[in-house]
């Protein structure tokens, strides 16, 4: 865990102060560098040591066959993984022809900071040789935001004691051998020498290297381009073949001088280009960064960051762990997506090939929940790809038998790649998940272009899936049978909460959307007897309510299943999917993740007050939080139902589940949607910001820990500053015209240049539920003599 003194806790950094070999693969997680189009781990530059080498292109993967050991009607048959391309990261250096490997000879010190506001990763190392030569090594590394196809390292090698011959070798390779896979499922698939090799150069400094995937039918080019500066006898060679492309420098450096090398690399990929096309690509790529030239491209990162941190920082005061930790996810969410220009944002973003790296639901609950409010741009890009995958999801219905469509559980291309069904094929709430990050992000932004291009077919052919899955009973009833929602621990279940009420509004939306363009209505087949049946099936959605209990049931029948043994389970038994068999665990009541909690988030005006307070009590006792995305979602509920302190810890749960490596994986890349997490809990949980029927409220709350929270959010065109502190809300219009909201139910409109505020009124008191025997989060920033409220469920 990256829990040792070596990382400091400052505001706009994560600095490493000196090189733990234990926690490497998490270090080359959290100093990733992406811009949504390229990945680079944060490897160190000489490549090894290493936990897992990854430079990644967003979109370019590999297929692999699905076995079965009996194969079913409808069963994917290939998934699609991740795959490690052309590394463009490596600068080897030779101290007098001894590797300058940090496992051998003396490191005397060692320091990376990932800075926030500058976008750059920087390194400096001073090292004595086994025999005895000491060197300082400084470098420099990015990966543009303005020119999404390049990356680009500025390496220093300064002689310290004695004259020393230096060798560089700045490199680019395919096929890098990978550490195996585990047993975990969350773990990506290896797959051997996924690349083709079609064309090697080098020459003059210039390196080029284009491949081509044998399944999926893709080609990737990368090229390199170097500046030398150091003493004039140094002489310079370049040498190629399939896999490696290599330029080499070498000098002599006398004490206190240097040798500097900036190397600029550009990525390209495509399904279609020929193979001419794509190194012209990659090669103009370079053309254009080096026009712009190393500090042009460094300058030009600031500004890039400068403007989001304008529109999208967040101030706590009170904690400095957490405000480093909302930094740090919120440049790791801009990474994920900045660029992505309509392609998927992955669990694991583009930081390490966990989960394959596939997108789930969650890029649309949690990460554009954030970037749609801090990067609207950024937010619709992976909408407009949801939107390209639109024939591949109305195919996957007429499979399933469904009208509309049906968008994957897990994938990359668009096609559906789990091969486990009861928690794929199954759980058609991401189907509601995408509309609604439509209607969030039209609520926010007001981009009618958008509504007509994207939104209107994604709701209609969303809504078509519900009135097709579902069915009417003898009562007129609407019923949702056999699908499995958030709560992968409760498969194939019959009216889940969360996936009615979001098919709901999603029914609702495409009703709404084909009144306001009849055209594009017509264009889709929508007639008034189709909006009508879907209006009819949102009004008669059922919701399963236990009255003896007095809470909604997760599923229908959930509250009368036998209660998981969390006595008897022990620390060492979680994740309980990789020690127990589903078919005991979906039985019983135990909550793998938020599921009814979520639904009263994302619909909280589907539930009275008190509703809220029961049902979170009576969940809390059964959620063992062995998914990253649970933690966030329970401090926003726990929050607005009063309990702030265990708001609190949530919090902290969330914001450290990357730089504390809680759930021991962060070696396969960060929690993107953890991190957008981070800043959910503090705005939607102590802000209290909801969005309902395109209005935007504030019911905010802080506990006793912070002073003071300052946030800003996109706001139907305008941006709103919101300044909390433990009695006063203060709202301020940065940009945009008059702006009505709502605080605490009082109506506002919110002007330029005119600040509002209003008091922050109390919570009740109510007694803090408990949690499953050992699942609590860790208490944060008050007394651990407090009673533990954890128990038997």
């Amino acid at each position: 865990m990256i829990t040792h003194p070596a990382y400091a806790v400052e505001p706009w950094c994560l600095r490493e102060t000196e090189l733990n070999f234990d926690v490497l693969p998490q270090s080359e997680s959290v100093f990733a560098l992406a811009n949504g189009h390229i990945g680079w781990r944060g490897n160190l530059d000489e490549g090894e040591p290493h936990g897992l080498p990854g430079s990644y292109l967003n979109g370019v993967y590999e297929l692999r066959p699905l076995p079965y050991a009996e194969a079913g009607y409808g069963y994917p048959e290939s998934g699609q993984t991740l795959i490690d391309v052309t590394n463009g990261k490596l600068i080897r250096l030779l101290v007098d022809d001894e590797p300058f490997d940090l496992r051998y000879g003396r490191l005397v010190s060692h320091e990376r900071v990932l800075d926030f506001r500058s976008g750059l990763l920087t390194r400096e190392a001073e090292w004595t040789s086994p025999s005895g030569r000491t060197v300082r090594v400084r470098s420099t590394r990015l990966v543009s935001f303005t020119q999404r196809s390049v990356g680009a390292i500025a390496y220093e090698v300064e002689a310290v004691d004695a004259e020393t011959r230096i060798v560089l070798q700045s490199e680019l390779v395919a096929n890098e051998q990978l550490p195996a896979a585990g047993g975990d499922p969350r773990v990506a698939a290896v797959l051997e020498s996924p690349l083709v090799p079609e064309e090697h150069a080098a020459e003059e400094g210039r390196l080029r290297l284009v491949h081509r995937t044998e399944h999926s039918g893709l080609r990737v080019a990368v090229a390199a381009e170097h500046r030398v500066d150091g003493p004039k006898a140094t002489k310079t060679y370049s040498k190629c073949s399939e896999n490696l492309s290599r330029y080499t420098v070498t000098t002599v450096l006398r004490p206190g001088e240097r040798l500097r090398l900036e190397k600029t690399v550009a990525y390209g990929w495509s399904g279609v280009r020929s193979l001419s096309a794509m190194h012209d690509q990659a090669d103009a790529a370079l053309a254009g960064a080096k026009s712009t030239g190393w500090d042009g491209l460094c300058a030009e990162q600031r500004q890039y960051l400068d403007e989001f941190w304008d529109r999208a920082d967040v101030e706590v005061d009170g904690d400095a762990e957490i405000q480093q930790a909302v930094r740090f996810a919120l440049f790791h969410v801009l990474q994920a997506g900045a660029r992505a220009e309509c392609r998927a944002i992955a669990a694991k973003g583009l930081t390490g090939p966990g989960y394959d790296g596939h997108s789930f639901w969650d890029s649309e609950t949690f990460v554009l929940q954030v970037l749609t409010c801090t990067a609207p741009l950024a937010a619709a890009q992976p909408l407009r790809w949801r939107h390209a995958t639109l024939p591949a999801a109305l195919k996957r219905a007429r499979l399933l038998g469904l009208q509309g469509a049906a968008f994957p559980w897990r994938t990359l291309n668009g096609d559906e790649c789990s091969a486990y069904w009861p928690a794929g094929t199954a759980a058609f709430h991401v189907n509601a998940d995408i509309a609604d990050a439509v209607v969030r992000y039209m609520t926010a932004t007001g981009d009618e272009v958008f509504e007509r291009e994207v939104g209107m077919e994604l709701l209609v052919q969303t809504a078509r899936l519900w009135r097709s899955l579902g069915h009417h009973d003898h009562q007129g009833e609407f019923h949702i049978d056999g699908v499995t929602g958030p709560d992968e621990y409760s498969a194939i279940a019959d009216d889940n909460v969360y996936t009615n009420l979001m098919a709901e509004q999603n029914l609702r939306a495409a009703a709404d959307a084909a009144e306001r363009h009849p055209d594009l209505a017509t264009e889709f087949g929508v007639d008034d007897e189709e909006t009508a049946a879907w209006r009819d099936a949102a009004a008669r959605m059922a919701l399963p309510f236990d009255p003896v209990l007095g809470v909604h049931e997760q599923s229908r029948g959930f509250t009368g299943h036998q209660h998981w043994d969390f006595a008897g389970t022990g620390a060492d038994h979680y994740p309980l999917l990789l020690h127990f068999p589903y078919f005991d665990i979906y039985r019983k009541q135990v909550v793998k993740q938020a599921d009814l909690v979520l639904a009263m988030v994302l619909r909280g005006d589907a539930f009275t007050d008190e509703q809220k307070a029961r049902n979170f009590a009576y969940y809390e006792p059964l959620t063992v939080r062995d998914s990253s995305l649970s933690a966030c979602v329970q401090a926003v509920m726990a929050a607005e139902v009063g309990h702030l302190r265990l708001a609190y810890d949530y919090l902290g749960e969330a914001a450290m589940m990357d730089l504390s490596d809680l759930e021991s994986n962060t070696r396969d890349g960060v929690h993107i949607a953890s991190l957008a997490g981070t800043w959910i809990a503090l705005v939607s949980g102590f802000g209290g910001m909801r969005h309902c029927d395109g209005v935007v409220s504030f019911a905010p709350r802080l506990p006793e820990q912070l002073r003071r929270l300052v946030f800003t959010v996109q706001v139907r065109r305008g941006r709103l500053r919101v300044e909390i502190t433990d009695s006063v809300a203060t709202y301020t219009l940065v940009e945009g015209r008059e702006l009505e909201i709502e605080h605490c139910g009082e109506t506002l409109t919110v002007t330029p240049g005119k600040p509002e505020s209003r008091k922050v009124p109390g919570l009740p008191e109510r007694p803090e539920p408990a949690q499953p025997v050992g699942r609590r989060p860790a208490h944060r920033g008050w007394s651990a003599t407090r009673p533990e409220p954890d128990g038997p469920a």
